[in-house]
């Protein structure tokens, strides 16, 4: 349905599709009709970028919504913004390219020792605008009895950020951008997300790879669709890294493991996604892509330290067993990408180049064996534990049964030449693979990368050719799996982006969320007694009145047991510690105090039998447990609050607080 772009930059070369490549609702006609040549959509990069808005400078391009025939259809101007804004991210894309020329020179050289094939990075899911200000305002005047006009600077930076995010760089700041916003979604969450309703907004984001529409209501769905993203742009870092280098490979390991890890958590927490890119099967299908990235990273790092000796039977041993771990990776990616639903949806050049790698990297194990078999030096006792490791899959711990491979060199140099057999069959069938894909063909890189593996094993093969070689060795056997660095998926760290709760002045989101109800109570004017305002005080932000003594002034004045104290003369007291409360009591006159309380209500569901409303005790524990109770900064929690898949915990509650043993 959409043709699948592939592009090469810098160190990292990338091969993907998405709607920034081939935008949905016939934007190439669009083009046309705007006057721009859509055959020129050939060198426009392919996803894997990031969404730049608006013209670059230079271009002598002016797009413009406007026509002869003007239309008040409010969708159709939508469509046609939607579709301009991804010709605009084109030409910015272009733009960048161009710039970016002179630096991906020398990495485009097919005959550089560091040649590195291509990767696959995801594009980010587009979304549209969305309005806060309406919901919000009306939530805040109902449920929290505030003027919710008086919030609309916290309103306006909430959208800021979000349209902010939209287009991340392709740097940790991007990262960071999108994981604020992550956390900010959920303290939204936390304190807005009512168990019995939703926000009344509709949110909209794009498929991925598609382009094709969803919407749904949950904030659970812009949650997961930001996590998607933090995924999709760590692949994006991943491909853009300069592999020629250790530390180049290292950083786009670390990248497509924090990918993989996005993945996975999103796919352990939705279970209900309103678009294929979100469903489990194609999020199983990312993380194994990413997981077999990483694990090729591994490889190229091991392969790029200072010219291995050819000699050195045990090194090229190991490269042998990385190169079949990287093998054994890819062909599993390949075979989630064969198995329906993912099959339909997969872009088939992501499928065909998972197929040449799996190829091309079963033959380089069989290369680097040979290459120990042939070229080290005469076998030692000391190497065959190594060897039948490799060749055998034998643990190194096993019992020694007599060595089970050659030892003459003769030998291990028929054995050798099967292996190299081996390698040509399987870099001829990637190369065969490589052909028969178009989007591959334009890859001028990843040709080179296998034909310059074919011509060394080519080389290699000659050189043990003999004339009277009339007994060809039997088959070679696999080459074991096997990685000194077994890369685990790794979650992103919310934690590391500090941020503060912007909705921080409506208090503590322990006691003033959408989950609960209260009654504001007061100004309740207490004074002073013989033994004080005859009631106990315990916990912070906001203090609770843990309990009244009978007959005392607290009890005249109306207090009871469980209120929260919210002002004190008239001052908002809700983030105040438990000793600054004490203090400005203690520094009341005779005249007494003003206080203003709220008390929290039982649920609008009626209990069923046996519920009773929290015990004092447990009330002081989730405000202790709370991590979004300190004043300055309210932190985002670090473990994310997905909830398709999960149902609303409803919170059952009774009549008043049950009394507290008095300190």
């Amino acid at each position: 349905m959409y043709c699948r772009r592939l592009r090469g930059e810098g160190g990292g070369h990338r091969v993907g599709c998405g709607p920034r490549c081939c935008p949905p609702w016939g934007l190439t006609r669009q083009l046309v009709t705007l006057g721009v040549d859509s055959g020129a959509q050939a060198g426009v990069p392919g996803c894997g970028e990031p969404r730049a808005h608006g013209l670059p400078a230079g271009l002598g391009l002016h797009l413009s919504p406007a026509s002869p025939r003007a239309t008040s259809n409010a969708r159709v101007r939508e469509t046609v913004a939607l579709e301009l804004s991804y010709v605009n991210c084109n030409l910015q894309l272009l733009k960048e390219e161009l710039e970016d020329l002179s630096s991906s020179v020398d990495a485009a050289q097919p005959e550089s020792e560091g040649v590195t094939v291509p990767m696959i990075p995801l594009g980010l899911k587009e979304t549209k605008e969305l309005d806060w200000s309406t919901p919000l305002k009306e939530l805040i005047s109902g449920h929290f009895g505030e003027d919710g006009t008086s919030y609309e600077a916290e309103i306006r930076e909430l959208e800021d950020l979000r349209q902010a995010m939209r287009t991340p760089s392709r740097s940790k700041a991007g990262l960071e951008l999108l994981m604020a916003y992550y956390n900010q979604l959920c303290l939204l969450d936390a304190r807005f997300a009512a168990p019995a309703g939703s926000l009344g907004l509709l949110f909209h984001w794009y498929d991925s790879l598609t382009g094709l529409p969803a919407q749904q209501r949950a904030l659970a769905f812009e949650k997961g669709s930001v996590l998607f993203n933090i995924g999709a742009l760590h692949t994006q870092i991943g491909a853009r890294q300069d592999r020629s280098c250790p530390e180049g490979a290292r950083r786009a390991a670390e990248a497509f493991q924090r990918a993989a890890g996005a993945f996975s958590l999103l796919r352990e927490n939705f279970s209900r996604a309103p678009s294929l890119d979100m469903s489990p099967a194609s999020l199983s299908m990312l993380e194994q892509l990413m997981a077999a990235q990483a694990q090729e990273c591994v490889f190229e790092g091991l392969s790029l330290p200072a010219p291995m000796d050819p000699h050195d039977c045990l090194a090229q041993l190991r490269l042998a067993q990385e190169a079949a771990q990287v093998a054994a990776e890819y062909g599993l990616a390949h075979r989630t990408m064969t198995q329906p639903p993912v099959r339909d949806y997969v872009p088939f050049p992501w499928t065909t180049l998972v197929h040449v790698k799996a190829e091309h990297f079963r033959a380089l194990a069989h290369y680097h064996a040979a290459m120990a078999l042939c070229d080290g030096p005469p076998a030692a006792e000391v190497e065959f534990p190594a060897l039948e490791q490799v060749f055998l899959g034998l643990p190194a711990s096993s019992e020694p049964r007599g060595p089970a491979l050659p030892q003459e060199q003769e030998e291990r140099r028929k054995l050798g030449k099967a292996h190299l057999k081996r390698a040509i069959l399987g870099q001829e069938e990637a190369l065969r693979l490589h052909a028969v894909c178009r989007a591959l063909r334009r890859v001028d890189l990843l040709q080179a990368v296998l034909v310059q593996a074919l011509q060394y094993s080519l080389a290699k093969y000659s050189e043990l050719d003999r004339e009277d070689d009339f007994f060809e060795a039997t088959e070679a056997p696999d080459i074991q799996p096997k990685t000194q660095q077994r890369l685990e998926v790794r979650a992103p760290n919310f934690s590391q982006v500090k941020v503060a709760d912007i909705f921080h002045r409506l208090g503590p989101l322990s006691v003033f969320s959408a989950k609960n109800r209260w009654r504001l109570v007061g100004p309740v004017h207490v004074t002073r007694g013989e033994s004080g305002f005859g009631f106990t005080l315990r916990g912070d932000s906001p203090v609770l009145i843990a309990a009244v003594i009978p007959g005392g002034r607290a009890a005249a004045a109306g207090l009871q047991e469980g209120d929260y104290i919210v002002s004190v003369e008239g001052q908002p007291c809700k983030w105040w510690k438990h000793a600054e409360v004490v203090a400005r009591l203690k520094g009341a006159g005779a005249e007494g105090v003003s206080l203003h309380v709220v008390t929290l209500l039982p649920s609008a569901e009626p209990p069923g039998p046996g519920d009773r409303r929290p015990a004092l005790g447990g009330l002081l524990r989730s405000q202790k447990e709370c991590s979004w109770e300190m004043p300055v900064p309210a932190r985002a929690s670090p473990r994310p609050l997905l909830g398709w898949s999960r149902k609303a915990r409803r919170g059952k509650t009774g009549g008043r607080l049950s009394p507290a043993p008095h300190p």
